[in-house]
């Protein structure tokens, strides 16, 4: 018997939208933006690319009963790293920790109440990343956006900043849309960790979790944005994230996927200034019945510019993966060089991959490669290491585990992999990393090691 189709609109309902809409007083532009969004939630497919459709893993997917005006307690807030910018939003709202040193510098955090009366060039700029969306789950997000903030770092400052966004699901049918839009000065620094989280005993039903992130990075900026994913397994979340780099600027976009059921992430770099240079690293880790759903469009307009683009997963039980990756080079991008690889290893019959990596090169002068794989563990490797005294388990845990630091250890946060590392052990060991009163997973104080490109990919030395 084939399963029935959803009724969407018994998700949410017009009322309910606009019931959003006037609590927290959306001016009419983004009010008729709100509305026009929860149309297209009702008629957008999941996917809107019809070549790609019969690779998403969407099945099952059933938010009946959300509620976006939900609330509830505020969860117990983790230690600062030192002088950081702390956000944590969860059901009692979003608290924000900036200090004063920053303050007094000309660092500035807006929330969403602030923009709503905002100069109308300020709010179209907050409002980028909620315009046109292409389908079903971005439309939702928009349409229950409940949290934001504008972060704008001003030119010339010296010091590096440190931002922690961490985000808790904690009450049943929640629905948290969070936007967020994010300057990054000339000559500025700023190491950015987004982390989602969920509290336990939490019932069965599904619960949306929404993040829209915009940055834009001016002439010589460097911003490194890790996002570790460790919701429960009852978490529908969609990721979209857009930067334009400006010249010189260098960005590192890093995704650690370690929890959720169904997880949409889109990743938009638009390399437009002379110099810019990008890394897109992610990892995913999928077991049981969860799935991820990876795009990055990484489009090269300015000349000399330098991207690179490296996804691995592992996959186990009934898990799904699929990841595309897109290079485009425009006509006037000379001297590019791109690098898009993609790999997925299958450690069950049950578990399935899809790995698509396109180039459009539309100039000559450029240097553009990519590489794909999806493939079981190998079982030679795992013999050597039964030789060596491990039992098969031991063996496949060592070897995936192993894959995945692959990319941890080519981010530009020093030590990354050694953080990540108890967190991709409990969901290895079957365990979900909850939000409790003594135990909070939030990641500690990180440092930037560099945002320069590894040797093994720099093969330009002849254009050069």
């Amino acid at each position: 018997m084939s399963a029935a189709v959803p009724r969407f609109e018994q998700w949410l309902s017009p009322d309910e939208v606009r019931g959003l809409s006037e609590s927290l007083a959306d001016p009419a532009t983004f009010a008729r933006n709100r509305i026009d969004s929860y149309d297209r939630f009702l008629h957008l497919p999941f996917e809107p690319n019809p070549l790609y459709r019969g690779y998403g893993y969407f099945t099952n997917v059933d938010l009946s009963g959300i509620d976006p005006k939900a609330r509830g307690s505020a969860v117990p807030r983790p230690t600062a790293p030192p002088g950081a910018i702390q956000v944590v939003h969860d059901a009692a709202g979003t608290h924000v920790d900036l200090p004063g040193a920053l303050r007094s510098q000309g660092v500035r955090l807006r929330l969403l109440s602030e923009l709503w009366n905002a100069p109308t060039e300020d709010l179209s700029t907050f409002l980028r990343m909620a315009e046109e969306p292409t389908d079903r789950l971005s439309a939702l997000s928009v349409a229950l956006l409940n949290r934001g903030y504008q972060l704008e770092i001003p030119d010339g400052v010296s010091e590096p900043i440190r931002v922690q966004d961490v985000t808790v699901l904690s009450v049943p049918h929640e629905a948290i849309s969070v936007q967020r839009s994010i300057r990054a000065g000339a000559n500025s620094q700023v190491l950015f960790t987004e982390e989602t989280f969920s509290a336990p005993g939490l019932p069965e039903a599904q619960r949306l979790h929404a993040s829209a992130t915009d940055l834009d990075l001016a002439a010589d900026a460097k911003a490194v944005y890790l996002t570790v994913h460790a919701a429960d397994l009852r978490a529908v979340s969609v990721y979209r994230r857009h930067a334009t780099s400006g010249p010189r600027s260098r960005l590192a976009w890093i995704f650690s996927g370690l929890g959720g059921f169904r997880t949409k992430m889109r990743n938009r770099t638009s390399l437009v200034g002379t110099g810019a240079h990008v890394d897109d690293l992610q990892t995913f880790f999928g077991a049981q019945a969860q799935s991820y759903d990876s795009s990055i469009d990484m489009t090269h307009v300015g000349t000399d510019t330098h991207g690179q683009s490296i996804t691995r997963g592992v996959f186990r039980d009934e898990a799904r993966g699929m990841s595309r990756g897109l290079v485009r080079i425009e006509h006037e991008a000379r001297k590019t060089i791109s690098f898009l690889s993609e790999h997925a290893m299958l450690l069950s019959r049950g578990a399935r991959s899809d790995t698509i990596p396109i180039l459009e090169i539309l100039c000559r002068d450029v240097k553009a490669t990519h590489s794909t794989s999806v493939a079981p563990v190998d079982p030679e490797r795992v013999f050597y290491l039964e030789s060596r005294g491990m039992t098969e388990t031991e063996a496949v845990r060592m070897i995936g585990e192993g894959y995945l630091s692959y990319v941890l250890d080519r981010a530009p946060i020093a030590g990354l992999r050694d953080v990540m590392y108890p967190s991709l052990a409990a969901r290895w060991d079957g365990r979900e990393l909850p939000w409790t009163e003594n135990n909070l997973p939030a990641l500690p104080a990180l440092s930037v090691t560099g945002t320069e490109a590894s040797p093994e990919w720099r093969f330009d030395a002849k254009m050069r």
